[in-house]
């Protein structure tokens, strides 16, 4: 018997309904196929949150100065931020990349260091990075992967900070899901209607400028950030490595779109922890069919949708794994 059979056996048979837990069964059912275990253990999880500037941001697509950027990742490493606080409730090891960060940190920050650059270019007239940048992101994101996979971690989310980075995300989002630029496109860090009507026109002829190929890789390279591409590179790896891949929101799922479109095997692996309060992601997990675990009205990024649901996902394990069958539990089933 397929693995995938003998757990649908052992949780039909758990002392509930069939289905009662809902979202909860098929949870636990995607845990123990990933890591092939009828007794699935979560270990050593970890929250890596990628941090880079946007060219783009230069177009006046934001409501926030690109200095932000910086100063969050300070606030990342001061303990400060939403993230920092979930993590260290949920006991989830954090880890902060600075993938491409206009700034210069003190070496003797515990940064990971993956900078590529001081921010992409304005993809407005041109490609936000080369072919060969966009490459070493992919690698740089599978590279810290092999790391945290090597400390024994069978379990990693994804978060990012990066002012300007929606317009990247939802312009990827439509040109790699043939969707209409509107229906993706969202207000972001907060922009009234003026600044929104300015992204829209920005971002709808940054779409009708680029004359290059449909290839994933030329897209991606085009209209990407730094960041986006060091999670999508960092995702592929951990679902190669069967480990769970906890998605965050509109960002990191546009990430996922990327490494879904490399390599579609990722989806067997992969958790999409919340539907976030931005208009594309929610058309995004629509056209992806898949099941968002909370809505809570999110749209702060950082990974933080993936800490609040991973006690859920430690839920799903526990009732697989300490549960009372009809059987061991003298419970007459239903005939």
């Amino acid at each position: 018997m397929k693995i995938a059979e003998q757990l649908k056996s052992k949780i039909d048979f758990k002392t509930k309904p069939l289905g009662a837990l809902g979202l909860l069964e098929e949870l636990a059912l995607q845990v123990g196929i990933t890591f092939d275990s009828l007794s699935p253990v979560l270990k050593a999880p970890h929250l890596v949150v990628f941090a880079a500037d946007h060219g783009i941001a230069l177009e006046g697509v934001s409501a926030y100065p690109q200095e932000v950027t910086r100063q969050m990742v300070l606030n990342f490493l001061n303990g400060g931020a939403a993230i920092n606080v979930f993590c260290a409730q949920h006991d989830i090891h954090l880890e902060i990349i600075d993938a491409g960060v206009n700034c210069d940190f003190d070496p003797e920050l515990p940064l990971g260091k993956r900078k590529v650059g001081k921010g992409t270019s304005s993809f407005l007239n041109g490609p936000a990075m080369s072919p060969d940048i966009a490459a070493l992101c992919l690698a740089n994101g599978a590279g810290i992967v092999d790391t945290i996979a090597g400390k024994g971690c069978n379990v990693i989310g994804f978060g990012e900070m990066g002012i300007g980075n929606t317009s990247s995300a939802a312009v990827l989002m439509s040109v790699l899901c043939g969707l209409p630029l509107q229906d993706c496109i969202g207000r972001g860090t907060g922009l009234d209607d003026v600044q929104f009507q300015l992204k829209q026109a920005v971002l709808e002829k940054a779409i009708a400028n680029y004359g290059g190929t449909d290839d994933i890789h030329a897209l991606m390279a085009h209209f990407g950030g730094y960041e986006i591409l060091q999670m999508a590179g960092a995702m592929e790896a951990a679902a190669k490595k069967n480990m769970l891949v906890l998605v965050d929101g509109f960002i990191a799922t546009v990430a996922y779109l990327c490494a879904y479109k490399m390599d579609s095997s990722i989806r067997e692996k992969a958790v999409f922890t919340h539907q976030s309060d931005e208009k594309g992601h929610q058309l995004l997990l629509k056209t992806l069919e898949a099941k968002p675990l909370l809505q809570l009205g999110l749209r702060l990024g950082e990974g933080t949708g993936c800490a609040l649901a991973y006690p859920l996902i430690v839920s799903a394990v526990n009732f697989l794994n300490e549960m009372a069958s009809f059987e061991s539990a003298a419970v007459s089933n239903k005939s």
